[in-house]
This record gives structure tokens, sequence and C-alpha cells, in this order.
């Protein structure tokens, strides 16, 4: 590689972005309860799904913003299938204003014409490919400080950091950079809320990527900013926007949503030690061990769409313009397709879909390193970490937030 890339801290070095997610995401230890009630009530609702839920509003979007909160599974799987009535520009407002011109932000045509050169960045036998080369010696690094212990916090010392490491190894990022690039990287889903710490996080993510794409294009490696870099759309390089964007949003895209995916996955099996000892002797059970922990508790409940034009959804006239919140996290549960939704179960013998990785056109693109990685997260863990089981003297995972869901910490004892 060329010359040495220096990343920029905030102006102030102590600003946690970390500290800020329960202003972002909300607490709410248990916000399916509402949300059940609000969906037996009715599979629209007029407003917002953060007030409904008693967060603060989204401050991006403009005040006279009208919006629609939908709970039903028909309802949410007919909006996220119909990307021509209900389009992504909701996304220009918040993402749009931290990442840019992402192609969660755009519809067709645009959409699909980039989507289709990113996509095969993560096509499911080049994720396969990455297990042993880019997650086996992350997961060896990770486990290695506390698997002689005895017991760990797999929140705080593994899952929080795993995905991100990853991202850093396929970006062949500096290890140097990885702190400041963590905490950056984070902040940038907090400009709902801070649009200050938000937008700042956003230029200096974006500065830095500016070079370094110059940096690999000139100096090539076998990485995925390489490839990017390198990649063409109608005989030219990807648009520097779009590319940067891609890039700023990859970083929350794979590596955020997976942290808290795979530590509901392990709070799920701890929490239910029958079932982890069920896994623990047929590894074969794995895929629908995470398939439920999607369904059960993913780590999006919400996504936006807007609608492009007059529609009626579940009987209710939705008007052009109109805000539409998605909530995945209802569908996930709602009772007409899943028998029991509330419980964790790996048995479970679904008839329907989950909406975890969304639906349609937008389904997410990094669902196939995302499942990649819990799967190999839990079998070193399964394998490194003989007898595992909750620590009985320390406080019990707790998963928590609104629009996003995560324990923040998981006692384990083992051995």
């Amino acid at each position: 590689m060329g010359a040495k890339l220096n990343i920029e801290d905030f102006d102030d070095p102590s600003f946690d972005p970390f500290l800020e997610d329960a202003l972002m995401f909300g607490d709410h230890l248990d916000p399916y309860a509402k949300i059940a009630e609000m969906r037996r009530q009715g599979s629209l609702h007029k407003g917002e799904y953060r007030t409904l839920m008693g967060l603060y509003a989204d401050i991006t979007k403009p005040a006279d913003a009208q919006y629609y909160s939908v709970f039903g599974y028909d309802e949410v799987a007919q909006v996220l299938g119909d990307p021509a009535t209900y389009g992504n520009h909701a996304y220009d407002y918040n993402i749009g204003i931290s990442f840019g011109q992402s192609i969660s932000t755009m519809d067709a045509p645009e959409h699909p014409r980039f989507r289709r050169i990113f996509q095969k960045a993560f096509l499911p036998q080049t994720v396969a490919a990455w297990g042993e080369t880019l997650v086996d010696p992350v997961l060896r690094d990770l486990m290695s400080s506390f698997e002689g212990r005895g017991e760990a916090d797999l929140v705080q010392e593994f899952t929080l950091h795993y995905p991100f490491h990853i991202i850093y190894r396929q970006l062949a990022l500096p290890p140097e950079d990885a702190k400041i690039f963590h905490k950056l990287a984070i902040a940038q889903t907090v400009v709902s809320v801070d649009i200050e710490h938000g937008t700042e996080a956003s230029r200096k993510l974006g500065d830095y990527f500016i070079k370094l794409v110059a940096e690999r294009r000139a100096n090539p490696g076998d990485d995925l900013v390489s490839s990017l870099a390198l990649a063409e759309v109608d005989g030219e390089y990807l648009p520097e926007n779009v590319l940067i964007s891609f890039l700023r949003q990859l970083v929350n895209a794979a590596g955020d949503t997976t942290y808290r995916g795979t530590s509901v996955l392990l709070t799920g099996l701890l929490t239910n030690p029958e079932q982890l000892e069920a896994i623990r002797n047929d590894r074969s059970l794995i895929p629908q061990a995470i398939e439920e922990a999607l369904r059960w508790d993913g780590p999006v409940l919400m996504q936006s769409r807007y609608a492009r034009a007059d529609a009626v959804l579940g009987g209710v006239n939705i008007p052009a313009g109109t805000f539409i919140d998605v909530v995945a996290g209802s569908a996930n549960r709602d009772e007409s397709k899943f028998p029991d939704p509330d419980a964790f179960n790996i048995f479970r013998k679904p008839q329907h879909r989950h909406f975890a990785f969304s639906f349609g056109p937008h389904v997410c693109i990094g669902q196939h390193l995302a499942r990649v990685e819990m799967t190999r997260a839990l079998t070193a863990i399964l394998d490194g970490l003989p007898n595992l089981r909750l620590d009985p003297d320390k406080p019990a995972p707790q998963v928590r937030g609104t629009m996003m869901r995560v324990p923040h910490s998981i006692h384990v004892k083992f051995g």
C-alpha cells in the first residue's frame, strides 16, 4: 500500500457516541407489549413511530411531515414489496445527511444500477471465502483475551468489537485507526437527534475515504476498497459521492447491526439453556437459531419509506408525500403469522418470512455476510468456551431499545 493516511478524531475527543445510544434508539426493555397493543387496535396508526413510542421526533424531517406507522404483517410486506408506490426518499433526511447519496436513499432506475455493482462484492460464494480469511482470525484474536479466564462479558469483550474488526480487515485499515474509526462510524447514526456530531463524523469519514480510495486506485490490493475503487459503471469508475456514501454506510450496516444481532442470538440461547444444549449437540440447528433470533428481536425494529403517490394501505388512504414508518419488529411478532410470537424458539417451523433484513429490492445487501459472521461466532464460542452458562452472580442480560435492540452486557462463566 502507499503512504500512511491519518483519520481525524472529533474536535472534542471526549465525545462518546455510545452514550447517545439510548437517546437515539430508545431504552425500552420491552417495546413489544405496546407494539402488540397498537397492532391489535389496527394495522396502521397515524403518527411517527418514534413519537408513538415516546421518543424524541426525528429532527431531520420536515416540520410539516405527515406520518403513518405500519404494524400489520401483510401491510408491512405490501409496503416493502412495492417500491414503485413506497420509495426510499424518506432516508434522504437522516441517513442521507450522514452517509450521503447512499443506495438506501435511491429508487429505480438509479438504485438497481448501482446496487448491482456493490452486490457483487457480497455474493454468497465471496462471503463464504471470507469466513476463513477474515472472520476466523478476528474470532481468535478477540477470544484469546478471555477464553482462559473462565468468565467474560460477551458483549463488551466480544460482540461489540467483532463485526467492526472484520470490516477493518475487509477495508485493510491500519489497526491504529480502528478506535477513532469505530467512534466516527457509530456517531453517524445519531444524526436524527444530534445533527452536529452526526455531520462531523460524516465529514471526517468522507475525507478519510476520499484519500483512501485515491490511494487504493494508485496502489490496489486484494481488499474491498481496492475492488470497489476499480469497479466501473458504463465504462467509468463509480461516482465518488456514491462510492464514499457506500463505504460510510458499510461500517454501520455490516458492523452495528451484526453486533446487535449476534448479541441477541446469544441472549436468546443463554436464557433458554435447553436450546443452547441442543445446538451444542447438533450444530445443524445453528441456521434456524439465527433466523429465530432475527425474527424474535431483530436489531432494527423500524424501516422508513415514502409514499410516491396516493395509495390505499390496510383500508387507509395514504396521501402522496407521507412518510411511512414500517415496523418490521411488529410484523415479526404478528400472532396471525407466528404462534406464540414472544417466545424464543429455535424449533419453530415458520410458514412466513421475517423482515429483519427488510424485503424487496432494498433487502439487506450484507445479509449473507451477517449470517456467516453469526454462524462462525456461535460455533467458535461453543467450541472454545465449554460448559458456557450465564453468570449467576451478575445481572442477567437485558435486550433494550425501541428502534434498535441490544443487550449491553452478557456475563457468562465457562470451563
